[in-house]
């Protein structure tokens, strides 16, 4: 019987990159992903998700921090709409072909959406920190690739909107815990049934971003934080970060309780390091 590989997954080669939509460039501790597809607004196709499942699947492990942008003044369009009509995209499975043709049950449209979620939920590694650089438009699955970063750095021209409602669908590449998570269901609520922009003086206001500068000023924006990010211990990064994660569904017991576990393991951490010293 053949034994699995160990050997670690290989990134998207360029040609997928490119057909993905994608751009990637992986250098030191930092990778930036940028969406490209200027021709169509930076508009996302599943594959554009896929990719960016294998991408998150394949990062060497001293990769600490992921910055996502957008090519040009635009962050993302959102999905593009053609995936919604029966030839899809270049090619790609179309979002409603198989239900127009009767061959798509309820659990194969669900494992879809399944497969297309699992280019947003690796942003929440605790071994990363990620960070959303947007200018302009984010919207739709845009906003919602946004809000599955860590820190949101934006642009004073950047615009958010939920436009799924007003298109007959809802967000389903996990926006909305996050988005009710920030700004309370009540708002989220108004968000995303209006379908209204919520421009970047306001997503400060709320809590959807943590800066906001100039928009010829948020690459230099983004690299200062990315210096102080990279500034602290990997480790206690990430101890920190799955601390931070947990903490809204802990009771403060519990939450007290996952505190001294982790600070354990990182005094042990300092302990060997002072005895290797000696």
């Amino acid at each position: 019987m053949a034994q699995a590989s160990n050997a670690p997954a290989e990134l998207p080669t360029e040609e997928e990159l490119g057909r993905a939509g994608l751009k990637l460039a992986v250098e030191g501790h930092v990778a930036r992903i940028t969406i490209s597809r200027p021709e169509r607004r930076n508009a996302m196709t599943g594959r554009t998700w896929r990719t960016l499942a294998h991408i998150g699947h394949a990062l060497p492990e001293d990769v600490r921090i992921v910055v996502l942008s957008g090519e040009g003044d635009t962050f993302s369009a959102g999905i593009d709409l053609q995936m919604f009509t029966p030839e899809g995209v270049d090619g790609e499975k179309s979002m409603v072909a198989g239900i127009l043709e009767g061959t798509s049950t309820d659990q194969d449209v669900e494992d879809y959406v399944e497969e297309l979620q699992q280019g947003f939920l690796w942003l929440r590694r605790p071994d990363l920190v990620t960070v959303a650089a947007v200018r302009g438009h984010a919207i739709g699955a845009g906003f919602q690739l946004a809000l599955s970063c860590d820190i949101r750095i934006l642009g004073d021209d950047a615009k958010f909107t939920m436009k799924e409602p007003a298109l007959g669908l809802v967000p389903d590449l996990t926006g909305t815990k996050p988005l009710v998570d920030i700004v309370g269901v009540h708002r989220a609520i108004e968000i995303c049934l209006t379908a209204r922009r919520v421009e970047a003086a306001e997503a400060r206001e709320l809590g959807l971003a943590e800066l906001v500068v100039p928009a010829d000023e948020l690459p230099g924006a983004v690299d200062d934080v990315v210096a102080a990010l990279l500034a602290t211990n990997p480790e206690a990064a990430t101890a920190t970060k799955a601390l931070l994660q947990q903490a809204a569904r802990n009771t403060l017991e519990e939450q007290a309780a996952a505190e001294r576990r982790a600070q354990v393991g990182r005094l042990r951490a300092l302990a060997s390091a002072l005895g290797a010293q000696q």
